[in-house]
């Protein structure tokens, strides 16, 4: 493709006010007022006494605001700035400037971020409900937990401490700030953040996990989870606090553990025969015998961890690993990597399942790339309210990728602001009806009109 000669000597001039880059923006944001986004901000987050007088007014329009230039892209307070270009004024109330927006942040206490986290658990039930989000949800659901450690740079963001982070396989302090978060999914429902609490560079990985589990499963439950809930975690949430709160709930664990003594007498235990292969991507079936060619093997015994504070007794299913680095071995060489569960699947099956326990990764990804490339400000209170208003993004266009197609409702979050979000329309009003004027020939637009028409309703725009 290339540029024809005529426009090297076009001049560019930014004076359309009928024009608008985010169109995608009122089928999504729609959904989030049919969703009861609104509603559920006036009712929970109060902004009682403030330092600047008219910081605090109107939540639900700043915070819809915060949202609506995260689902078109955002991830700075600076880049919020994009809901008010062109005709975004004509098809949206209520838009804030990004110092408008940025202020009301500075505003917030930790008591008001655990106002907005109620928001985010309501909403995404109400999601739920109204999108269809989470198939098979009542079967069974996959509650996930991980935190991860986003850096930051200046000297005077609160909270901003050292803390551990792997990069290229290594394992290195890095300065930033530590949300912890979860999950729900399912069998064929891609992940949605069902919370998500900004901590400290230092926090340990499971400070607050309990809590934060407790809070996911009661959110899994209210948004349909009638059956099996299956609660994961790395060896960070192997602890008796983790452990006993899924118990309690009455919810199955499935979390790695740490190896100590009494982990190792166990694994002593299991006999040579015990240890079957198990069918990874990868593995391959030997042509004479038939037999899998693999090089983990999982085995179980039985286990009680915690055995000093809150005994709990349960499966430890091992997977154990060639040691490549001992290739000139005169015995083989294992490495064992246990995890603890009462799940009732077969020992193979438990192994595969807790280890797509990565899925959360995704969602990270897609947060790191989206709204959470940054946490944009001093007050760590703000950045803890930017962490939840990403998470309530990322479910909103979770929701709406499902009534989309079933493409776009595993689509990453990037791909679903590209291809739905991010649509140029020119806004016109013949004989006073509102009309988008959207490109031709646009890749999306079936996907688009369905969108549209799910959420509204009212039958395919008019095509030119």
């Amino acid at each position: 493709m290339q540029l024809s000669h005529v426009w090297s000597r076009a001049t560019p001039v930014f004076d359309d006010e009928d024009l608008v880059s985010c169109a995608g923006l009122v089928p999504v944001m729609a959904l989030a007022e049919r969703a009861g986004l609104s509603e559920l901000i006036s009712s929970k987050v109060t902004l009682a006494s403030t330092r600047v007088a008219s910081a605090g007014v109107n939540p639900a329009g700043k915070l819809t605001s915060i949202i609506a230039g995260m689902a078109a892209g955002a991830d700075s307070i600076d880049d919020l700035d994009l809901t008010r270009t062109g005709g975004m004024g004509r098809l949206f109330a209520e838009v804030y400037a990004p110092a408008t927006l940025g202020q009301f942040l500075r505003e917030f206490t930790h008591g008001h971020t655990l106002q907005l986290a109620s928001v985010a658990r309501a909403h995404l039930v109400n999601l739920v409900q109204r999108s269809g989000l989470l198939p098979g949800i009542a079967q069974r659901a996959y509650v996930d937990i991980d935190s991860l450690l986003r850096p930051v740079y200046g000297h005077a963001i609160q909270g901003a401490s050292f803390g551990h982070a792997k990069i290229a396989g290594r394992v290195m302090l890095r300065r930033g700030l530590s949300p912890l978060a979860t999950t729900i999914s399912t069998d064929q429902g891609a992940p949605v953040v069902a919370g998500i609490r900004l901590r400290a560079g230092r926090a340990g990985s499971g400070k607050g996990a309990a809590t934060m589990l407790r809070e996911a499963i009661g959110t899994a439950r209210a948004a349909g989870a009638s059956g099996e809930i299956l609660a994961r975690g790395d060896s960070a949430y192997g602890n008796s606090a983790v452990v006993n709160a899924c118990v309690s709930a009455g919810v199955r664990f499935s979390v790695s553990i740490s190896k100590n003594p009494a982990v190792s007498r166990a694994i002593a235990t299991i006999d040579d025969e015990a240890w079957t292969p198990v069918n990874y991507p990868g593995a391959v079936v030997d042509p004479d015998t038939g037999e899998l060619i693999s090089d983990a093997q999982v085995a179980e015994v039985e286990f009680t961890a915690f055995a000093r504070k809150h005994p709990v007794t349960a499966r430890l299913i091992v997977r154990r690993i060639r040691d490549k680095a001992r290739g000139d071995e005169l015995f083989p060489v294992w490495r064992h990597h246990p995890f603890f569960t009462n799940s009732a699947e077969p020992t193979a099956e438990a192994d595969i399942t807790h280890r797509r326990h990565a899925i959360i990764e995704t969602v990270f990804a897609d947060l790191i790339d989206g709204p959470l490339a940054h946490l944009p400000s001093a007050r760590f209170a703000a950045n803890g309210a930017w962490a939840i208003c990403a998470a309530m993004t990322h479910n909103l266009l979770r929701a709406a990728g499902t009534l989309t197609s079933p493409r776009h409702s595993v689509a990453r979050g990037a791909t679903l602001r590209r291809h739905l979000v991010t649509v140029p329309a020119r806004l016109a009003r013949p004989q006073r009806r509102p009309v988008l004027h959207l490109p031709a020939h646009w890749p999306w637009a079936a996907p688009w009109r369905t969108l549209y028409n799910a959420v509204f309703a009212t039958g395919p725009p008019a095509v030119a």
